[in-house]
């Protein structure tokens, strides 16, 4: 048992895992004061915040991965008052000179908490963002599956008899699942025809299905966003998509993100120097939310198509000298910058 000092600040990091957690805890000085692993479930995490509490006063703890198996972690550090900081997998170079594992990774992300280099408070993921997160992920899963299943029924349709090719020849995208959810295959026919027909009919009402999901998604989607962010799809060439996916990114929490420039880097949106000599220029940054980076381009792909101010300023930057990619990342910066007076604030 650690001798009690309450005088004592004590930074504690975590490496998350499905079912364990590794621990580790430091003095003000970064030495090291223990490492314990506990049990990823609600009384493993109650044990983890009583272990680093004996050896001092807990100021704060950096979590690797607290929008996944971390995610529960966390929430309970913050109910328990204790300051969370998200922490980056450690350095691959790092690794592949002092070797890994799980004791070190924890070392490492509490070394990353005391030291300010992790400085990104963890999202809370206990409001409305989340719960719009969770509805993203199954729009996401109803899209892919449609995708999918549409390719197979254009596969079946050319690969098919003739007459099952000519009664599909014509037939448009929007009506092609409803085509081939009504066909009615006969028993005692050609076998082919009937699993052919068999396949297609499962394959049309699957897609049917997941439009009825997608539009049942879509409606609490449009409920959630616009009582998160109310002025948020009023932007030009905002959608609920695009507006949803930029609130996941700044969480339940998003007065974590200082400044405009700090969410144009989460975004990925802000120019990286890449600067050398009597040479100054600047690179594309591909780092930042993904999602969320996706979600701009959206919004810029759309204005370029229809907004008259877009369309003035992207002539004058093609004259200029500028590809249509250069323009679109301007672009992109100047939008982050625009969406990010809308974000709701604590």
């Amino acid at each position: 048992m650690p001798r009690l000092d309450r005088s004592r600040q004590v930074t504690g990091g975590v490496d998350t895992h499905l079912e364990l957690h590794m621990a580790a805890a430091l003095d003000p000085l970064g030495g090291l004061l223990g490492v314990e692993q506990f049990p990823a479930t609600r009384a493993g995490h109650s044990a983890l915040v009583r272990w680093l509490s004996n050896f001092g006063t807990v100021a704060r703890v950096g979590v690797e991965g607290t929008g996944s198996y971390g995610a529960g972690l966390a929430r309970h550090l913050r109910a328990s008052g204790v300051e969370v900081l998200e922490v980056d997998r450690p350095n691959r170079q790092s690794r592949r000179r002092t070797g890994k594992s799980d004791p070190a990774d924890a070392v490492e992300a509490a070394r990353a908490a005391l030291s300010g280099r992790a400085q990104g408070a963890g999202k809370t993921r206990d409001g409305n963002v989340e719960a719009i997160r969770a509805l993203l992920v199954a729009k996401r899963s109803c899209r892919s599956a449609k995708i999918k299943s549409m390719n197979q029924i254009r596969h079946l349709g050319f690969t098919a008899s003739d007459d099952l090719r000519e009664r599909f020849e014509g037939v448009s995208k929007r009506c092609l699942a409803k085509e081939a959810a009504s066909m009615r295959p006969r028993a005692g026919s050609d076998p082919v025809a009937v699993a052919t027909k068999t396949a297609l009919v499962v394959l049309g009402k699957r897609v049917l299905a997941l439009d009825e999901e997608k539009k049942q998604l879509n409606g609490f989607l449009k409920e959630l966003v616009e009582k998160t962010a109310p002025g948020l799809c009023s932007l030009y060439g905002v959608g609920v998509d695009s507006a949803a996916s930029l609130l996941v990114a700044a969480g339940d929490n998003p007065e974590r993100i200082k400044s405009e420039s700090s969410w144009a880097h989460l975004c990925g949106v802000a120019p990286i120097q890449a600067s050398s000599g009597k040479v100054t220029r600047y690179r594309l940054n591909r780092g930042g939310d993904r999602q969320a980076n996706a979600a701009l381009w959206v919004i810029v792909l759309t204005r370029m198509g229809s907004d008259p101010r877009t369309r003035a300023y992207v002539e004058r930057r093609t004259k200029e000298g500028l590809s249509k990619g250069e323009v679109m990342r301007i672009l992109k910066r100047y939008v982050a910058r625009e969406v990010f007076k809308y974000l709701p604030r604590a």
